[in-house]
């Protein structure tokens, strides 16, 4: 009776059939248990042993995307062995494509964020820069999904090149109308990758200066040193001359200072020395020259060039009225006297006015 039973048919199949299917998928299912807590657990144990972060991706790949795809394929496997209809097998086959695809496009995704994380460790990325990246994965996505998509549609038996002809028509149309924001997008990778400045560089552009407090996909906004917010796009960004005074090493600084012509030659040789002096003592400077420059319409022209060895334009400005301060107080011990614009006027008489 029981032998009977097992031989009747079932849509297309006898409970035998059934009965084979589901142990074929139960034993599956212990299988992966069993391998999955042996060779996991070896595996865990070993990544704890070690200093690279390759064993903790593989770790979490196997278990977020291996095992379920696993599962995935042991039930398909099962089910093939039944006779099916030819539309339970299309919308198998169907349903397999789609969660390979789902799974693949997955590990991709999961690749190129170890990737990136990897690349921020060894370059020792700082937090900023991580920001900037992360901004980047986003379309990276769009890009990642959109030709896994397409694909996927082109084994389904979809006519992919008429789909894309009409993506292309239509795509020139939306690019001539979205070059601007296109435009902007491509600089932001330029920006990216290039570096012409980053979060918290202080920069100038044309008659605009500031500080960079956030580069996005289409624009870049700057706090100006008055407070308001400048919003410029990429585009205008990438096509300007930028100042970035952030990288700038040391600052080249050059003053001129008047004398009047009432000065002695003994006095006037002896301003560069003093100069130098004052300047050499300064902390973060380095002097480099002072030089009586020229003959002015009311004073004698002395041109003095040191180098501050900072960025930092406050630090510049003490170091600056720090110099100011002491040449006023040398030049006043020794009697030299600044010039101011004056005018002398002679006037000669004439014979009729003599007599």
């Amino acid at each position: 009776m029981d032998i009977e039973i097992l031989q009747q048919t079932v849509f297309q199949n006898r409970v035998m059939d059934y009965l084979i299917s589901i142990a074929v998928f139960l034993a599956g299912i212990l299988t992966i248990k069993i391998i999955k807590s042996i060779f996991l657990h070896r595996l865990k144990s070993w990544s704890k042993k070690t200093s690279t972060t390759i064993d903790d991706f593989l770790i979490r790949i196997i278990e977020k995307k291996l095992v379920p795809l696993l599962y995935f394929g042991l039930f398909y496997l099962a089910i093939k062995t039944l006779t099916l209809s030819p539309s339970m097998i299309r919308t198998l086959d169907i349903s397999g494509l789609v969660v390979l695809t789902y799974f693949s496009l997955r590990f991709i995704m999961e690749l190129i964020n170890y990737s990136l994380q990897t690349y921020w460790i060894k370059k020792e990325v700082d937090p900023v820069r991580q920001q900037s990246l992360k901004g980047i994965i986003p379309i990276i996505k769009v890009i990642v999904w959109g030709i896994g998509i397409t694909f996927l549609l082109d084994n389904l038996g979809f006519k992919i090149s008429t789909i894309v002809a009409g993506l292309g028509i239509g795509g020139i149309a939306v690019a001539l109308a979205a070059q601007t924001i296109l435009g902007d997008l491509f600089s932001y990778f330029v920006i990216f990758f290039d570096k012409p400045f980053e979060l918290g560089d202080f920069i100038i552009v044309g008659d605009f200066l500031g500080t960079i407090e956030h580069i996005g996909i289409k624009t870049t906004k700057v706090r100006s040193l008055s407070g308001e917010q400048l919003v410029f796009s990429n585009t205008d960004l990438t096509n300007s001359r930028i100042r970035n005074y952030k990288r700038m090493e040391k600052r080249r600084v050059v003053f001129k200072l008047g004398m009047i012509y009432q000065t002695t030659s003994g006095q006037l040789k002896e301003i560069p020395g003093i100069i130098k002096d004052i300047i050499a003592n300064i902390r973060d400077t380095a002097f480099d020259r002072a030089h009586f420059s020229s003959y002015g319409d009311f004073s004698l022209d002395f041109e003095v060039v040191y180098y501050v060895l900072s960025s930092d334009y406050n630090k510049y400005m003490d170091i600056q009225q720090e110099i100011n301060f002491a040449i006023g107080e040398e030049f006043e011990k020794r009697g030299i006297e600044f010039a101011y614009p004056t005018q002398t006027l002679y006037v000669e008489k004439s014979p009729e006015n003599q007599s």
